[in-house]
């Protein structure tokens, strides 16, 4: 079994109580999940978090926690052979997939997220459009009994049990 990985996620701060709940990529989809799908974006490095959070725009506020997943089944599309096992080349990191899905099409990155669920990938490794040089990590299952276990940093317990705790 990989030793585990230690990822940094950055998400709303109103969402503080739930920091693996998914939920939010599942109202509005995203490269590597179709709307309805929940998922976990996050990043092997801080400042990749961040920039993938602020997208380049505004600097919004955010929450940033450490996460550590254990266990998953990541297709590592930053190695070229296996993309070439996958029988697809590096064009998959430049999918406008917004675009495609504004026309009405799958976009490729959702086409081969089916085929790796088929296969029983829980997500992706893929490079960080914002932050050359840094990786990200799409998780499409975590904590469900059968899967990897996806767990928040948080030793002390800082972070609120319930969207009440801060008010």
């Amino acid at each position: 079994m990989p030793d585990p990985l230690v990822l940094w996620r950055a998400y709303v701060p109103r969402w503080a109580h739930a920091p693996l709940s998914g939920d939010g990529a599942a109202r509005f989809g995203g490269r590597w999940n179709p709307v309805g799908a929940p998922a976990i974006y996050a990043a092997r490095e801080l400042s990749t978090a961040w920039a993938e959070y602020n997208q380049g725009f505004v600097q919004h506020p955010a929450l940033i926690t450490q996460l550590r997943l254990e266990g998953a089944r990541l297709a590592d599309l930053t190695s070229p052979a296996t993309l070439a096992g996958l029988g697809i080349d590096e064009t998959i990191h430049r999918c406008e997939w917004r675009a495609d899905l504004d026309k009405g099409l799958k976009p490729a990155t959702l086409a081969l997220r089916e085929r790796l669920v088929e296969r029983s990938f829980h997500g992706v490794i893929y490079p960080s459009f914002m932050s050359p040089g840094g990786t990200c990590i799409a998780l499409w299952r975590w904590n469900d009994g059968t899967g990897p276990a996806l767990n928040v940093i948080d030793p002390d317990g800082r972070l609120p049990k319930n969207p009440a705790s801060w008010l």
